[in-house]
């Protein structure tokens, strides 16, 4: 049956940036909607972003097209240009390849709720823009810019 029961679908903490990247978006919580779904050619995310949580490190993609849609609360974009204010009912597209890092901060009192969608392109590179840091999605792990690995610590 196409619809899907959000209560079975698991809440996933955080993120899987190595330390110390990974604080800012410790308290954020995903669900993978077209994964529960059975979607293979793109992703939608529920995600819930507490009072001072980062969605991501600010990033742009190499090969995949993201889009979010807020259904409730307050959040900053972030880009190169400067900082947007969405609320419930806005939405904002990031083409692939633009090399214009964005993230979204949740600088109210309450928690954002929204959907973030995208396609899972394999050679798609995840590159972020304020930090020494990039993600293929072959392998999804996080490396310098240099391909060094990040060491365990």
């Amino acid at each position: 049956m196409p619809k899907i029961d959000l209560a079975a679908v698991p809440e996933r903490p955080g993120s899987g940036y190595p330390p110390p990247f990974n604080q800012p978006c410790a308290d954020r919580i995903r669900q993978r909607l077209g994964q529960a779904g059975g979607l293979v050619d793109f992703g939608v995310n529920l995600m819930r972003l507490p009072p001072g949580g980062w969605s991501s490190q600010r990033h742009w993609h190499s090969h995949e097209d993201e889009f979010v849609f807020v259904l409730q609360g307050e959040l900053t974009l972030i880009e190169d240009g400067g900082e947007t204010l969405l609320r419930g009912g806005d939405c904002a597209a990031f083409p692939k390849g633009t090399g214009d890092g964005h993230h979204l901060i949740n600088r109210s009192n309450m928690v954002a709720v929204y959907l973030e969608v995208g396609s899972r392109w394999p050679l798609d590179l995840t590159t972020c823009s304020d930090i020494d840091m990039m993600s293929a999605n072959a392998d999804g792990r996080f490396v310098h810019k240099d391909g060094a690995p990040y060491l365990e610590t």
